[in-house]
Protein backbone atom coordinates (compact mmCIF):
# COMPACT_ATOMS: atom_id res chain seq x y z
CA UNK A 1 0.00 0.00 0.00
CA UNK A 2 1.20 3.25 -0.99
CA UNK A 3 0.90 6.38 1.29
CA UNK A 4 -1.91 7.83 -1.94
CA UNK A 5 -4.03 4.07 -1.26
CA UNK A 6 -3.57 4.58 2.19
CA UNK A 7 -4.83 8.76 1.76
CA UNK A 8 -7.79 7.16 -0.37
CA UNK A 9 -8.34 4.40 2.34
CA UNK A 10 -8.70 7.33 5.02
CA UNK A 11 -11.04 9.42 2.90
CA UNK A 12 -13.19 6.55 2.58
CA UNK A 13 -13.38 5.40 5.98
CA UNK A 14 -13.48 8.81 7.29
CA UNK A 15 -16.23 10.16 4.08
CA UNK A 16 -14.04 13.08 3.79
CA UNK A 17 -11.98 13.97 0.52
CA UNK A 18 -8.74 13.08 -0.94
CA UNK A 19 -7.52 16.06 -0.04
CA UNK A 20 -8.33 16.10 3.84
CA UNK A 21 -7.20 13.23 4.57
CA UNK A 22 -3.60 13.67 3.12
CA UNK A 23 -3.98 16.52 4.85
CA UNK A 24 -4.90 14.49 8.48
CA UNK A 25 -2.09 12.04 7.24
CA UNK A 26 0.24 14.87 6.83
CA UNK A 27 -0.35 16.57 9.83
CA UNK A 28 -0.15 12.91 11.77
CA UNK A 29 3.05 11.82 10.27
CA UNK A 30 4.69 15.62 11.42
CA UNK A 31 3.07 15.33 15.37
CA UNK A 32 4.45 12.39 15.84
CA UNK A 33 7.45 12.61 14.27
CA UNK A 34 8.10 16.39 16.16
CA UNK A 35 6.73 14.51 19.47
CA UNK A 36 9.57 11.30 19.12
CA UNK A 37 12.44 14.36 18.04
CA UNK A 38 11.69 16.06 21.55
CA UNK A 39 11.86 12.96 23.22
CA UNK A 40 8.35 12.03 23.76
CA UNK A 41 6.52 8.71 23.39
CA UNK A 42 3.36 8.66 21.53
CA UNK A 43 0.96 6.14 22.41
CA UNK A 44 -1.90 5.12 20.66
CA UNK A 45 -4.27 2.84 23.05
CA UNK A 46 -5.05 -0.41 21.25
CA UNK A 47 -2.41 -0.14 18.13
CA UNK A 48 1.25 0.72 19.45
CA UNK A 49 3.80 3.36 20.67
CA UNK A 50 6.07 5.57 18.43
CA UNK A 51 9.23 6.28 20.66
CA UNK A 52 13.41 7.05 19.99
CA UNK A 53 15.45 4.21 20.54
CA UNK A 54 18.66 4.84 21.20
CA UNK A 55 21.53 2.46 19.54
CA UNK A 56 25.03 2.50 21.40
CA UNK A 57 28.22 2.51 18.95
CA UNK A 58 29.92 -0.74 18.00
CA UNK A 59 32.67 -1.97 16.38
CA UNK A 60 31.42 -3.84 13.09
CA UNK A 61 33.16 -5.49 9.56
CA UNK A 62 33.46 -3.79 6.22
CA UNK A 63 32.60 -6.81 4.24
CA UNK A 64 34.64 -5.54 1.03
CA UNK A 65 37.88 -5.54 2.91
CA UNK A 66 37.28 -7.34 6.52
CA UNK A 67 38.91 -4.11 8.22
CA UNK A 68 37.12 -3.68 11.62
CA UNK A 69 35.55 -0.34 11.91
CA UNK A 70 33.56 2.09 14.24
CA UNK A 71 29.87 2.22 13.93
CA UNK A 72 29.17 5.96 15.79
CA UNK A 73 25.85 5.79 18.04
CA UNK A 74 22.94 7.14 16.95
CA UNK A 75 19.19 7.03 17.74
CA UNK A 76 16.23 5.34 15.46
CA UNK A 77 12.13 5.91 15.75
CA UNK A 78 10.61 2.62 16.47
CA UNK A 79 6.81 1.69 16.58
CA UNK A 80 6.17 -1.19 19.60
CA UNK A 81 3.18 -2.80 18.77
CA UNK A 82 0.57 -3.07 21.48
CA UNK A 83 -1.02 -6.66 22.63
CA UNK A 84 -4.78 -5.90 21.00
CA UNK A 85 -3.28 -5.03 18.30
CA UNK A 86 -0.61 -8.27 17.44
CA UNK A 87 -3.46 -10.13 18.66
CA UNK A 88 -6.18 -9.06 16.39
CA UNK A 89 -3.70 -11.33 13.40
CA UNK A 90 -3.71 -14.28 15.32
CA UNK A 91 -7.71 -14.41 16.01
Amino acid sequence: MTKNDLVKAIAAQAEINNAQAAKALDAFIAAVTDAIKGGDKVSLVGFGTFELKAIPAKEGINPATGEKIKIAASKKPVLKFGKAYKDGFNA
